[in-house]
């Protein structure tokens, strides 16, 4: 992504209803949109009809950021989705579509509800053991009281940042999978920003370093994103593991 977006403090709870009868689809925003990195393949359509491929990438990655279906649903009941997603752009349904939210829709939350609170708990359970694994690999890593996990790369000789202070860093984000959801790193360019105006776990581990440091943080859910996850790039409950190097500490 081009911004620190993703480390930002989250603002807003996620919800857990995935539609209600007043409104069936979360709104497209006119904004480009963040996913996890992925490897470029050829294009599925000629130059001509990928414009319109687009628009519906575009659509799905806006639900896709909403509701991790891809997780919480079987294969036969993506199908089932697409169909009624299909049925509902084409017209084509058989039943009319308030209808099937006044009557489904309730059951539908409660079927998501149950299985993101599955997923959750065990995306936290693979983060404390992703710590506890992390600790045991490196000796000179410590645990502070929050439970946020500093292991110092690189020492650096200059300022320790505080809240109120504006750092340039170079980060790269990963999941405890090894999946990269953001990096200034991959970007070539680093990038400045106020440290009380993200995440806890940074703010934390930022004030533990000097000016030409570098270190790496291993920050539980509480101090990122908690349940509510951020977008469909970090899962909610997901602990996160990002590599920072502190350029310029700036009053």
């Amino acid at each position: 992504m081009s911004s620190i977006a993703t480390i930002l403090v989250v603002t807003s709870s996620r919800a857990v209803t995935a539609f209600s009868a007043r409104s069936a689809l979360p709104r497209v925003a006119a904004r480009a949109l963040t996913t996890r990195h992925m490897s470029s393949g050829p294009m599925p359509y000629d130059e001509d009809k990928m414009p319109i491929y687009a628009l519906g990438v575009n659509i799905g990655m806006q639900i896709s950021q909403q509701t991790d279906f891809k997780n919480l649903l079987e294969e036969d009941e993506l199908k089932i989705l697409l169909s009624g997603f299909s049925d509902t752009i084409k017209g084509e349904s058989t039943a009319n579509p308030m209808e099937v939210l006044q009557k489904y829709g309730p059951a539908v939350n409660q079927i998501l509800r149950e299985r993101m609170e599955g997923v959750m708990d065990k995306v936290k359970k693979d983060g404390a053991e992703y710590i506890e694994g992390f600790l045991d690999c490196n000796e000179e890593a410590e645990k502070t009281d929050s439970g946020l996990v500093y292991y110092c790369m690189k020492e650096g000789d200059g300022a320790s940042p505080v809240v109120e202070d504006e750092v340039e860093v170079h980060y790269h984000g990963t999941l405890t999978d090894g999946t990269v959801f953001d990096s200034s790193v991959d970007r070539g360019a680093t990038i400045k920003f106020k440290l009380g105006q993200v995440i806890k776990g940074w703010q934390e581990g930022l004030a533990m370093m000097k000016e030409g440091g570098k270190a790496t943080l291993v920050i539980p859910p509480e101090l990122a994103y908690g349940d509510a996850g951020s977008g469909g790039a970090v899962p909610p409950g997901a602990t996160l593991k990002f590599e920072v190097e502190l350029f310029k500490v700036n009053p």
